[in-house]
């Protein structure tokens, strides 16, 4: 089991007052949540705040059980993409309507290179040393006629890992002024 899991349900465990859980899909929302809430001065940890990468959508109803009135009892609020909306809302459900969740546009990767444009993910790309590896990957024959954004987005999750990297490295340039809406939503709520 993930160490944040394990923590947090040892938190839980010993004072359910005193945490709440954040449902997020995978590693990479997880990595821009946190990361946004640094800059903004938080540390949700401390907090009592667990964002828990759930490895997908699908996932939402063990750790509602978990963590939710029939298991430790915690607070829970989400982040999801639009397309696992229903998923995600047939799983919070259970917790009844005191359990907020945000809905990405798209997906979180989406939302993050919108605030940002397209030029600044390209100069991130190229401070990451992935310009000669991301051009190459906007030449291929599948992806020649993608919009620039699209090509971005296809791009993160090519390899292993990149994916959680650049939703740290989105996270770290936007300017906190220009947190979007399912994020800033989430952080106000936790």
């Amino acid at each position: 089991m993930d160490e944040v899991v394990l923590a947090a349900a040892a938190r839980a465990r010993s004072d359910p007052g005193s945490c709440a859980v954040v449902l997020v899909e995978g590693m990479s929302d997880q990595a821009a949540v946190q990361t946004l809430a640094e800059r903004a001065g938080r540390d949700l940890r401390a907090d009592g705040i667990f964002v828990i990468p759930m490895g997908g959508a699908t996932n939402i109803g063990h750790f509602v059980s978990l963590f939710g009135p029939g298991g430790y009892g915690v607070p829970l609020a989400g982040l999801c993409d639009l397309g696992e909306e229903p998923v995600f809302r047939r799983g919070l459900d259970r917790v009844g309507p005191d359990a907020p969740y945000f809905v990405c546009v798209t997906d979180l990767e989406d939302e993050l290179i919108r605030a940002l444009g397209t030029g600044r993910v390209e100069e991130l790309i190229e401070a990451e040393g992935e310009s000669g590896p991301f051009e190459t990957f906007t030449k291929q024959p599948a992806h020649r006629g993608e919009g620039r954004d699209q090509q971005l987005h296809r791009f993160m999750g090519t390899r292993s890992g990149r994916k959680i990297r650049y939703g740290h490295v989105l996270a770290a340039a936007l300017d906190l002024t220009l947190i979007p809406g399912p994020l800033a939503g989430l952080l106000s709520a936790v």
